[in-house]
């Protein structure tokens, strides 16, 4: 009897609600990195006094827009779907080789643990209440501070600031390696579409990769010097592109790169295995 029930639930959870939910997921995913994307534009062509370019800012830009409010639960209902998509994943294992291993699975439920955090600050966001407070600078900045008060809160912060880094060198590797191709069904894209599609996927996560450890260096770098202001969340971490030699073009390319990876995750929500 435990086996058939197992056998049910395993079935059900492969089944056309874990599929919506998990295209549901990844268009709002699309969506944030979207309009994240087209703010850190904005800043990259000067107009640097509006919107912070992180997912605070993109749901108060989307907010703005005709039937904002509806939007937004909307978004906050499609990240609940990334959730329990990758909860669905950490119980049962992903599609494809390898999938019922401990370590994809371990990989899902951090990642359930992740749009969990996400999905409840845009649900917050919606229902009025601010979406938890600050950006993602001052919330960068205080966590730090806070660790950085207690015992060893050095070495931790140093912890995770590396722990960034390996993420975002892991994700941007990937991307540039074609990883994600194994996950599309490309049989059924477009002949049209599949060489725009992998190039999104490409030069998306590696932009997404990037921004990552990006700020990771910044939070072992306040680690090291013992002083929290020097953490930076995601706007202050694309703003720091334009303080390089390269200046406000780099800028630019990272965000268009931020685009594509919501673009991409929009071929993801039509094309992907689940």
């Amino acid at each position: 009897m435990a086996s058939r029930s197992r056998i049910e639930a395993e079935r059900a959870a492969r089944g056309s609600g874990t599929r919506w939910a998990a295209r549901a997921g990844l268009t709002a995913r699309g969506v944030i990195y979207l309009m994240v994307g087209v703010l850190a534009l904005r800043i990259a062509f000067g107009d640097g006094s509006g919107r912070q370019a992180d997912r605070r800012g993109a749901l108060a830009e989307l907010g703005e827009k005709p039937f904002g409010s509806v939007l937004l639960w909307a978004l906050g209902a499609g990240l609940v779907g990334m959730a329990l998509w990758r909860l669905s994943e950490a119980v049962f294992g992903s599609v494809g080789p390898g999938g019922r291993k401990a370590k994809k699975r371990a990989l899902a439920c951090a990642r359930c643990l992740f749009y969990c955090f996400v999905a409840y600050s845009v649900l917050q966001f919606a229902a009025g209440s601010g979406g938890g407070g600050g950006s993602s600078d001052e919330r960068s900045r205080d966590v730090t501070a806070r660790l950085l008060g207690v015992s060893g809160g050095r070495w931790i912060v140093a912890a995770i600031g590396i722990g960034i880094v390996v993420a975002g060198l892991w994700i941007g590797g990937r991307s540039l390696m074609g990883a994600h191709r194994d996950k599309l069904r490309t049989g059924e894209i477009p002949p049209r579409l599949r060489r725009p599609v992998d190039l999104t996927g490409v030069v998306g996560g590696a932009a997404r990769g990037l921004v990552f450890a990006v700020a990771g260096s910044f939070t072992i770098r306040a680690a090291i010097a013992y002083e929290p202001d020097r953490a930076k969340g995601f706007d202050d971490t694309l703003r720091s592109f334009a303080e390089t030699p390269a200046g406000p073009s780099l800028l630019a390319c990272v965000a268009v790169g931020l685009v594509l990876f919501g673009a991409f995750s929009f071929a993801m929500a039509r094309w992907r295995r689940v």
